[in-house]
C-alpha cells in the first residue's frame, strides 16, 4: 500500500505542478485561457492574481515532493489536507469542478497514506 500511496501522492503533486504552469505562464495564452474558460480580455486583466495562485499550487507541489523524498508521514498529511481544503474552497466558491480535480484525488492519497503508515 506504500508504493500506491506514494504513486497517488506522485499524482497530485505532478496537477499541481500543471496548475503553476497553467495558471503563471499559460494564463494568457489559448491553453490557460480554454483551461479556465476565459477571455482574453479577463485573462490580461488577471494574469498577476493568476500568477500568485500558480506560486501557491508550486508550494503545495514542492511539499508533497518533499514528503515524499524524505519520506515524512507529518509533510504529506499536511500537504494534502491543505490541497483537500483547498479543492472544497474552490469547488465551493468557484467550480464544482474542482472538487474531483483538486480535492478528490487528494482524498484517495491521503487514505492512502493513512492505511500505509
Amino acid at each position: 500500500m506504500s508504493l500506491v500511496a506514494s504513486i497517488l501522492i506522485g499524482v497530485v503533486a505532478a496537477l499541481h505542478a500543471y496548475f503553476l504552469v497553467l495558471e503563471m505562464f499559460l494564463w494568457t495564452k489559448p491553453a490557460g485561457r480554454g483551461a479556465f474558460g476565459l477571455t482574453r480580455e479577463f485573462a490580461e486583466e488577471t494574469k498577476s492574481l493568476a500568477a500568485n495562485q500558480g506560486l501557491y499550487n508550486g508550494f503545495l507541489a514542492a511539499g508533497l515532493v518533499w514528503g515524499l523524498v524524505d519520506d515524512d508521514l507529518a509533510f504529506k498529511v499536511f500537504f494534502l489536507g491543505c490541497v483537500i481544503v483547498a479543492g472544497l474552497y474552490g469547488a465551493a466558491t468557484i467550480s464544482r469542478k474542482i472538487l474531483f480535480i483538486q480535492a478528490v484525488p487528494a482524498a484517495l492519497a491521503l487514505g492512502a497514506v493513512l492505511v500505509a503508515s
